[in-house]
C-alpha cells in the first residue's frame, strides 16, 4: 500500500495528513506553535519553531497510520503564503523573526509608494495590490533593520523564502532552494506576463536577485527529503500556496469555478484559465499552478486565478476565546451566536489587522457599533459570524463583477466551514447555494494531488474529479423578506465598515 503525504505548515500550527488513493485521509497529526505580537500591527513567527513543528508532525503521522517512509510515494508541501523568512546560506538559521503575512508594519512604506504612483504598474505586473500583506517590503524591512544584513544578502549569503521555499531548504539539508510559481506571484517581486523575477521591481524594492529561490513547476519532482529525516530520501513532488492548494483540492479545474477557505482569513478563489485576468475591482490576479505537463505538451500549463483576501475569520473566533473572553473554545460560537435570533443591529467589523479585498485599507481597525445596554456575548458572538459572511459576500459581489459569471455556488472548506449556522448564514448573504465538501482537508489534499499526479499515483483531473463528493449543501432562503433582510444587512454592514476606515495612524 503506497501514500501520499501532506505537509500543510498553516498560520498557527503545522500538520502532515496521510492520503490513499481514493483521495482519503488515513491519518492526521497536528501541532501549535506561537505567535509573537511584539508591537501593535506586527505579527512574527520563530522559523525554526515552524520547522521543528513540522517534522515533528511528519514522523507522527506516520507513526499514528502504522507506516513506514517507503510507504510514501511523494511528498506535497502547502503553506502559509507571504510570511517571510531570511536566513544565512552558510548556518542555515534566521537572521531574525518571521515577518507574517498578517504583520502590518510596512503599511507606512506601501502608502508612500502608492503617493509617488508606483501602485498602478506593480499591480499590472504582479496582479497584486500594493500592500503590506506581501513579501516584498516585508524583506526589504528587515535587510534594512538588522544590522548587517544588507551588506550580508549582496554578498549572497542571505536567502529569502516564503515557509514553503523554508521547508524543502530543511528537508533537504539545505541542497535545495525553490519556490513554486503560486507562492512567487505573492512576493510583489514576480512578473505573472514573463513567468519570472522581475529585475525592475526587484529594483524598486531595493532586493538583490541572489537572495530568491529557483521558480519550479507546482506539480513535478523537485527534490528529495534527506534520507535521515524519514530514514529513506522521499520526492517532494508537489508545492502550492495554502489557497491555491485548496483550489485544486477542491477540483475547481474549469474557468469559473470557485472556492472559499475559512482558515485564520478567508479566500476565496476563482479559475480564471490559462490567462491572467486584470480585476477592476480590488481584487487580486494569482497564478493557481503550474503543471502537472499533459502528454503532447512541451511545456507545464499555468492556470491562473481571481482572489479575494479577507484576512480575519477564524481568527475573529479566536479573539472572541482569547482576547474578549466569552467562550472557552472556538467551537462554542455557533452555539452561543444560535441563542439570539439576530445581532440586534450591532456590527463587528473585524479590521485587527487592517482590511483586504476589496476594500484594501492597512490603517482601517477593527470596530463594534450599534451596542446597547441590551447587548449580550451572544449578540457579539453572532455579529461575529456575520461579519465573517458579509466579508466573504463583498469579494463574492466582486469577483462576479471582475469575472463577468454570474457564479451559482460557492465550494468552501476549512476548519469554520463545519459551522453550521456559519455556512447558512454565509448562502444567505450571497443568495447562492454553499456547498461543503466532503474532505474537508482540501488544502493538505490540494498538495497530495499535485505530489501524486507528478509521481504516477493518480491519472489525471478526471479521477481527481471524480473523488471530489459534497458533504453538505446550505441553501439560501428566498422568500421575499429574507431577500430584504440580506439587502438590508449587507448595507447596514458595508456603513460599519465605512466607520472603521482609516483609523490608525503610524
Amino acid at each position: 500500500m503506497k501514500y501520499i503525504l501532506a505537509l500543510d505548515q498553516g498560520t498557527t500550527s503545522s500538520r502532515a495528513v496521510l492520503f490513499n488513493r481514493n483521495g482519503q485521509p488515513v491519518a492526521t497529526a497536528q501541532q501549535e506553535f506561537t505567535q509573537y505580537f511584539p508591537k501593535p500591527g506586527w505579527v512574527e513567527h520563530d522559523a525554526l519553531e515552524i520547522w521543528h513543528s513540522q517534522k515533528n508532525v511528519m514522523q507522527a503521522v506516520l507513526q499514528k497510520a502504522g507506516v513506514s517512509a517507503s510507504h510514501i510515494q511523494s511528498i506535497g508541501i502547502t503553506n502559509q503564503r507571504e510570511t517571510s523568512v531570511v536566513w544565512d546560506r552558510r548556518t542555515g538559521l534566521p537572521i531574525a523573526p518571521a515577518i507574517v503575512w498578517q504583520d502590518r508594519r510596512t503599511a507606512g512604506v506601501c502608502d508612500s509608494l502608492k503617493r509617488q504612483g508606483a501602485g498602478a504598474g506593480i499591480q499590472k505586473k504582479t496582479g497584486l495590490v500594493l500592500d503590506a500583506y506581501f513579501s516584498a517590503t516585508k524583506i526589504a524591512w528587515l535587510l534594512d533593520h538588522v544590522k548587517g544584513a544588507r551588506r550580508l544578502a549582496e554578498q549572497g549569503h542571505l536567502a529569502f523564502g516564503t515557509i514553503d521555499t523554508w521547508l524543502i531548504w530543511q528537508l533537504t539539508g539545505g541542497r535545495v532552494h525553490v519556490t513554486d510559481p503560486s507562492n512567487a506571484s505573492r512576493t510583489l517581486l514576480f512578473n505573472l506576463h514573463t513567468q519570472a523575477w522581475d529585475a525592475s521591481l526587484l529594483k524598486q524594492f531595493n532586493i538583490p536577485l541572489a537572495m530568491l529561490p529557483q521558480v519550479v513547476p507546482s506539480s513535478g519532482v523537485l527534490a528529495e527529503t534527506d534520507a535521515h529525516l524519514l530514514g529513506v530520501s522521499v520526492p517532494i513532488a508537489g508545492l502550492a500556496g495554502d489557497q491555491q492548494a485548496a483550489t485544486f483540492g477542491q477540483a475547481c479545474f474549469s474557468p469559473g469555478m470557485a472556492k472559499n477557505t475559512y482558515g485564520t482569513g478567508c479566500f476565496m478563489l476563482m479559475n480564471t484559465g490559462h490567462v491572467p485576468v486584470q480585476s477592476r475591482n480590488q481584487l487580486l490576479t494569482t497564478v493557481a499552478w503550474q503543471g502537472p505537463q499533459t502528454a503532447g505538451k512541451s511545456r507545464h500549463l499555468t492556470a491562473y486565478a481571481l482572489e479575494g483576501a479577507v484576512f480575519m475569520a477564524g481568527a475573529t473566533v479566536q479573539w472572541l476565546r482569547d482576547g474578549l473572553q466569552i467562550i472557552q473554545k472556538a467551537s462554542e460560537v455557533e452555539a452561543l451566536a444560535a441563542s439570539v435570533p439576530n445581532t440586534g443591529d450591532v456590527y463587528l467589523v473585524p479590521a485587527f489587522a487592517g482590511l483586504g479585498a476589496p476594500d484594501w485599507d492597512g490603517q482601517a481597525r477593527g470596530t463594534l457599533v450599534g451596542m446597547t445596554r441590551g447587548t449580550t456575548k451572544a449578540h457579539i458572538a453572532r455579529a461575529a459570524l456575520e461579519a465573517i459572511a458579509w466579508q466573504v459576500a463583498d469579494v463574492f459581489q466582486a469577483m462576479s463583477k471582475d469575472s463577468g459569471l454570474a457564479l451559482t455556488e460557492l465550494r468552501v472548506d476549512g476548519g469554520a466551514s463545519q459551522n453550521n449556522l456559519l455556512m447558512q448564514m454565509q448562502a444567505d448573504a450571497l443568495g447562492v447555494p454553499v456547498v461543503r465538501a466532503s474532505v474537508t482537508e482540501t488544502t493538505a489534499l490540494g498538495a497530495a494531488y499535485l505530489a501524486g499526479l507528478a509521481t504516477g499515483f493518480w491519472s489525471g483531473a478526471d479521477e481527481i474529479s471524480a473523488q471530489w463528493s459534497v458533504d453538505r449543501k446550505f441553501v439560501p432562503q428566498a422568500t421575499a423578506s429574507a431577500i430584504q433582510a440580506r439587502q438590508t444587512g449587507h448595507a447596514r454592514w458595508r456603513e460599519a465598515v465605512s466607520r472603521s476606515r482609516s483609523w490608525a495612524q503610524d
